[in-house]
C-alpha cells in the first residue's frame, strides 16, 4: 500500500473518531486541533501539484526541507573539520576573531594540516633574521597627474556596499577605519550618510553608476564631482569585474533594496537591482582611458585606479598597450579573485569563471613590468586575504598594498551562516531588517575592526621578519614554497 493512501486512510478515521470524542465524551479541544491541523496540512499537501515529494508523501515530506534548511548548522558545528572549511575553514574563523578581541591566538598541540599535501604552501624561515622590518606600513598611491596623493595603509577594507552590508555594519567599518588610519572602500552601492564616520573612504564607481547616474545609467558628472571632492574622499576605484562573478554585474536581490537604499542608488525600490556587465559610460577601451582621465580630473586630481578580475589575459595586455599610447594611466590595479566573496551571484559565476587569485596577481605584476609601468601603477591585492601568511604572500606575488572584505566582516561578527542574499544573516552584518542589524553596535564593533587591522599586519611584519625580510623591496616570489610530491 502506497503512502499516499495510507495517509487517507489515517486521516480520514483519526479526524473522525477525534471529532465524535469531542461531541460525545467532551475530549480534550487540543488534541482535536492538533489531529485537524495536521489533516488539513495533509490534505494540502496531496491536492498541490508544485511539490512532488509533499504529493507523494504528504506531512512526513516536510522533514526533508526541514533537514535541509539545517543540515548546513549540522555539518559546520559536527562534521566539518578545522582545516577544511569553505570559503574559510574554522581556523581561519577562530584566528580572525582572536585578532578582533586582542587575543593571542596561539594554537595547541601543532598543525592539523596536512604538510604532505600536494599545493601546501609555507614560507622558509632565515637562520640568522636581518632584524627588524624597516619601512613603515603605508604605500604612496598617486602618479605624477595626482595632485592628492594618497598615503594608504597595506590593509585596507575591500568593496561593501550598503545594501548588502547593514547600516550598523557600515558605520562600525568606517568608525574602525578612522580608529585605525586604514581605508573603507564603498563598493558600487556608492557614498552613504553611513560611510561618514570619520574614515578615509575609497569611492568606487561601479557598472551601474550608483549614486551619481542618470536614468539611463550614464555617469552623471556633477553629482560625482560633488562626492568625490569631499575631504573624506581619498580614492576614485572604477570596477570593470568582481571576482566572484565577473562579467555579471552585481545583484541586490529586492527584499534587501529598501526605499531608503533606492533613493541613495537612484534606483526603483523593492526591486531586484541588476548592475550590467559593462558601464554603459566607457564602452571600449579608449573610451574606458579617457574615463580614467576624467574621474581624475572631476575628483580634483585624486588617485583613480581600476578594479577587475583578470579573464582573457591577452585583453588585458591590450589595455596596458592603451594606456601607453593614450598617455593615461590608472594610479593603481586592484586584482579581485575568483575566489572572490559577494553576497549574490550565479554558482557557475562563482565556480567557474574568472583567473584564480595567486595566478592572476602574479600576471599583473609581471604584465605591468613588461610594458614599463610598474613603477608608476600600485597594486592591491584583494583576493581572500584574511591573514598575516595571506598578506605575506600577496606582497611576494607582486602586491603593494591588500584589501581584506570577509576577514572584516568576520571581525564584526559573522558566522558565515551563508544567508546573506535572503535579508535573514543572524548576525546583522549583511541584512536590510532592522531587528537584526540592531545586533551590531557601532561604537563596539569598531574596536574590533581596529583590533583586526592591527593585529593582522603585526602578524604579516613577524612573518617577514622570521624570513629576514626587512623592506618591501626584497618581498619576492622565491620566498615561498609550494609542496610538490617526489614522484
Amino acid at each position: 500500500m502506497s503512502y499516499r493512501k495510507i495517509f487517507i486512510f489515517m486521516s480520514t478515521v483519526l479526524s473522525i473518531m477525534a471529532i465524535a470524542n469531542q461531541i460525545l465524551l467532551q475530549g480534550d479541544t487540543l488534541v482535536l486541533i492538533l489531529i485537524l491541523a495536521f489533516s488539513t496540512l495533509g490534505w494540502y499537501d496531496l491536492l498541490q501539484k508544485k511539490n512532488a515529494v509533499l504529493r507523494e508523501y504528504p506531512i512526513f515530506g516536510h522533514l526533508r526541507y526541514i533537514l535541509l534548511d539545517i543540515a548546513p548548522i549540522l555539518h559546520d558545528y559536527f562534521v566539518e573539520n578545522n582545516t577544511e572549511g569553505r570559503p574559510f575553514s574554522k581556523n581561519a574563523i577562530k584566528q580572525v576573531y582572536a585578532r578582533a578581541e586582542n587575543k593571542p591566538g596561539y594554537h595547541p598541540l601543532g598543525t592539523e594540516r596536512d604538510f604532505y599535501k600536494e599545493g601546501l604552501e609555507w614560507v622558509g624561515h632565515s637562520m640568522f633574521s636581518k632584524g627588524e622590518f624597516q619601512d613603515p606600513p603605508r604605500v604612496l598611491v598617486g602618479g605624477p597627474e595626482c595632485t592628492h596623493p594618497y598615503s594608504a595603509s597595506i590593509l585596507n577594507i575591500s568593496a561593501m556596499s550598503f545594501g548588502a552590508l547593514s547600516k550598523t555594519a557600515i558605520q562600525s567599518l568606517n568608525k574602525g577605519a578612522a580608529l585605525g588610519g586604514f581605508s573603507h572602500n564603498t563598493g558600487e552601492g556608492g557614498l552613504t550618510p553611513f560611510h561618514m564616520e570619520g574614515g578615509d573612504i575609497v569611492l568606487q564607481v561601479g557598472t551601474a553608476n550608483f549614486g551619481f547616474r542618470y536614468p539611463d545609467g550614464h555617469l552623471d558628472e556633477e553629482a560625482f564631482r560633488k562626492k568625490s571632492t569631499l575631504e573624506s574622499v581619498k580614492m576614485v576605484e572604477i570596477k570593470l569585474s568582481q571576482g566572484a562573478k565577473p562579467g555579471h554585474g552585481g545583484v541586490l536581490p529586492a527584499v534587501k533594496n529598501t526605499a531608503e537604499i533606492a533613493k541613495i542608488r537612484m534606483v526603483e525600490p523593492h526591486t531586484d537591482v541588476l548592475s550590467p556587465p559593462f558601464n554603459p559610460s566607457f564602452p571600449t577601451e579608449e573610451k574606458l582611458v579617457e574615463f580614467i582621465g576624467k574621474l581624475r580630473e572631476l575628483s580634483g586630481g585624486k588617485p583613480v585606479g581600476i578594479k577587475l578580475c583578470v579573464g582573457q589575459p591577452k585583453e588585458f595586455e591590450s589595455l596596458l598597450d592603451r594606456f601607453l599610447s593614450q598617455d593615461i594611466y590608472p594610479d593603481f590595479i586592484t586584482v579581485d579573485a575568483a575566489e572572490g566573496g559577494t553576497g549574490a551571484a550565479p554558482l557557475d559565476y562563482s565556480n567557474h569563471i574568472g583567473m584564480r587569485g595567486d595566478d592572476a596577481l602574479k600576471f599583473v605584476h609581471n604584465s605591468l613590468i613588461n610594458k614599463g609601468l610598474r613603477d608608476r601603477i600600485k597594486i592591491i591585492y584583494a583576493g581572500k586575504v584574511v591573514s598575516g601568511f595571506g598578506m605575506f604572500k600577496a606582497f611576494c606575488y607582486g602586491a603593494d598594498l591588500c584589501n581584506s572584505a570577509r576577514g572584516f566582516m568576520l571581525s564584526l561578527g559573522c558566522i558565515q551562516s551563508l544567508k546573506c542574499h535572503t535579508d535573514h544573516c543572524p548576525t546583522g552584518v549583511a541584512t536590510q531588517n532592522p531587528e537584526l542589524a540592531k545586533g551590531i553596535v557601532p561604537s563596539f564593533k569598531a574596536h574590533r575592526v581596529r583590533n583586526y587591522h592591527d593585529n593582522t599586519i603585526a602578524d604579516f611584519i613577524d612573518i617577514a621578519e622570521t624570513a629576514g625580510v626587512t623592506s618591501f623591496s626584497q618581498f619576492s616570489q622565491e620566498l615561498i614554497s609550494i609542496y610538490k610530491p617526489v614522484s
